[in-house]
This record gives C-alpha cells, sequence and structure tokens, in this order.
C-alpha cells in the first residue's frame, strides 16, 4: 500500500495551488483520507480531511480557502489551496485510515497510511 504525495512547489501569496495524492495497493474507497502539514520546528498538524461519507472537515486555519477532495475511481485525492499565505509553507503529507471516526480524524495517529510528503512554499 502506498500513497503518492504530488505537486507542490513554490508560489507567491494569494497565488493558488492543487496537490495530489495518488494511492495504490488497494481501493480507499471506505477509508476516510485525510491531508496534515508539517512547518520548520513544529509539530504535525491537522489541515483537512475527507470522510467516506462524502463529508468534509478542515481546520480553522484553512476553512474557506482549501478544499478537499477525493476520486475514488482514480484512487487520488486533492487539496486544492487558494489564497495561500506564507503560514501555509510547509511539508504537506497524505494518509489513509481504516478505522478512523469522526472524533479522531484530526489526529496523525488515527491514520494507517502516509505517504512521504510534499513541499508548498509560500513567498510573501
Amino acid at each position: 500500500v502506498q500513497l503518492q504525495a504530488s505537486g507542490g512547489g513554490l508560489v507567491q501569496a494569494g497565488d493558488s495551488l492543487r496537490i495530489s495524492c495518488a494511492a495504490s495497493g488497494r481501493t480507499f474507497i471506505s477509508y476516510v483520507m485525510g491531508w496534515f502539514r508539517q512547518a520548520p520546528d513544529k509539530e504535525r498538524e491537522f489541515v483537512a480531511a475527507s470522510h467516506w461519507s462524502s463529508r468534509e472537515y478542515y481546520a480553522d486555519s484553512v476553512k474557506g480557502r482549501f478544499t478537499i477532495s477525493r476520486d475514488n475511481a482514480k484512487n487520488t485525492m486533492y487539496l486544492q489551496m487558494n489564497s495561500l499565505n506564507p503560514e501555509d509553507t510547509a511539508v504537506y503529507y497524505c494518509a489513509a485510515g481504516s478505522s478512523v471516526i469522526a472524533s479522531t480524524l484530526r489526529l496523525a495517529k488515527s491514520y494507517n497510511y502516509w505517504g512521504q510528503g510534499t513541499l508548498v512554499t509560500v513567498s510573501s
């Protein structure tokens, strides 16, 4: 089972960027899929999650700017990031969990599988 994150890069404040997470090895249609990020010298933090019921969850810091989506036919998840600011600079990790419930999906330890991360740098 592998998760492959891609699409990161260097953008300017106010720009948009979409990152992707391709899953292989099994179908994740019944999994909770999530995005986390880790900035230098900070702990990994929750960004967004897509529940298998299609419900979406967001951190307050990205709500209204980021949109999570998934294409189950392609086994791929996306994070559309708009109005980026320098505080969004981080390595973004995708994750998948088979037994994640709504009350714990903001916790990194709830997820079984992790991608390698993709770096997003937002310049001011």
